[in-house]
């Protein structure tokens, strides 16, 4: 999908109730709330800080905010390249606070009922459990996984951010 197109997926599941937005991270896919979300804008390279850990790519100027920018995929410990113009950066309340979120591409709104979620299966480590809330289909048999936000990061770095 271009960042021109838009499409909205909907689960055949009766009573939609949830706005949620997809993105892209490497050949996976994920969403989040949409409530969650404040801003989608383009890749701006971050200053980099002393003794981050691998996922934080460093900050950001956001109109005289200070964003700290966390790489998704480093920190679900996918494989991940060097940022490039086509990455987003995903403004996005993370606890209290508000993060920078860096993914390959923003792709779609899904809409759907919560009893279209599926729990995250039993044979997925703990560390996988408290990142993703569930999964579900859509058409074209394309599996989405929930993101949970407040355990992107851990609690102590979620209030130093």
């Amino acid at each position: 999908m271009t960042p021109t197109e838009h499409q909205t997926l909907t689960p055949n599941v009766a009573g939609t109730d949830r706005e949620l937005i997809a993105f892209r991270i490497g050949e996976q896919e994920f969403c989040v709330d949409i409530m969650s979300v404040r801003e989608i804008r383009g890749w701006t390279p971050a200053t980099p800080l002393p003794r981050s850990p691998a996922y934080m790519k460093g900050v950001i100027n956001l109109r005289g905010v200070v964003l700290p920018i966390i790489d998704l995929g480093a920190r679900f410990g996918l494989v991940t390249n060097e940022p490039t113009e086509r990455h987003v950066i995903m403004v996005a309340h993370v606890g209290s606070r508000l993060v920078g979120l860096l993914v390959d591409a923003v792709s779609d709104i899904v809409q759907l009922s919560d009893a279209a979620i599926q729990p995250t299966p039993d044979v997925a480590s703990e560390q996988v459990k408290s990142f993703v809330k569930g999964i579900f289909a859509v058409e074209g048999g394309r599996m989405i996984s929930l993101i949970d936000l407040n355990n992107v990061l851990p609690e102590g770095e979620a209030e130093a951010a």
